[in-house]
């Protein structure tokens, strides 16, 4: 029987594995999506959507389900999952790996302001009123609402859901990835004074850093939360290795 794996997704790392194990005979996949993006993008293997019900639900998925290792490639900023995905699979027994994308560094001519947490973000703006470019996705463009002075201009997959947002905001949807020219002229046509950004890593969003530092802008960069992890993993082809080591092998 192929190996059944659980893979936590909703980032580009979880897709691109996606299409490297479909197919695979050794292999059976799941994966799972959050719900937060209402048309995602169609997935090659089996596919569920929404939440486990907590820790127990996902224990109890685990065992209904006779899943026999997961990969949890969810956001860096996803940590509740990360933390019931440690949780769920340390109480089954099922093994738990953590496909980890490295976080930016800063480089030189990088102006970065690291604040702890959207809260402080908005604070870290200052008094002044100035034009900033929020680069969050929509769950916390509420919080900015606490620094009313500032136009804000957001870049979003799909439109917030709550409206208790930020009175001078202006909302672009679009899906990235986005190339280095077409963030230099976004930042230049809309006159931002300042860039707010989550450290999310890798190659799709970094080209607004790139941005950033050619035009010599600051950016506040919300610090990664702490995110349990089972064996770390830092690419798709590690990911893909460490679950042909579980899977039998006369599949």
């Amino acid at each position: 029987m192929p190996l059944s794996v659980l893979i936590l997704g909703g980032t580009t790392e979880a897709s691109v594995l996606a299409r490297q194990v479909a197919g695979n005979p050794r292999l059976a996949p799941i994966l799972s999506l959050a719900g937060r993006t209402t048309n995602p993008r169609a997935q090659p293997i089996a596919t569920r959507t929404g939440g486990f019900g907590g820790i127990n639900g996902l224990v109890r998925f685990l065992r209904n389900e006779t899943i026999e290792a997961v990969i949890d490639a969810t956001h860096p900023y996803s940590d509740q999952m990360s933390t019931h995905a440690v949780a769920a699979c340390r109480e089954t027994g099922v093994p738990l790996a953590s496909l980890v994308r490295p976080a930016w560094q800063p480089e030189p001519g990088d102006r970065w302001q690291v604040v702890p947490g959207f809260d402080t973000a908005a604070c870290a703006l200052g008094a002044t009123p100035r034009r900033v470019f929020l680069s969050l996705g929509r769950q916390e463009l509420h919080v900015f609402a606490t620094a009313p002075q500032h136009h804000y201009i957001a870049r979003l997959i799909e439109r917030p859901e709550r409206e208790d947002l930020p009175p001078d905001l202006r909302l672009l949807q679009a899906r990235g990835p986005f190339d280095r020219e077409s963030e230099l002229r976004l930042l230049t046509d809309e006159r931002i004074d300042v860039l707010v950004s989550k450290n999310s890593g890798g190659d799709a969003t970094y080209a607004k850093i790139e941005a950033a530092r050619a035009l010599g802008l600051p950016v506040v960069m919300i610090a990664r939360p702490h995110k349990p992890a089972g064996h770390i993993l830092t690419d798709v082809e590690q990911t893909v290795a460490w679950l042909h080591d579980l899977a039998p092998r006369g599949v």
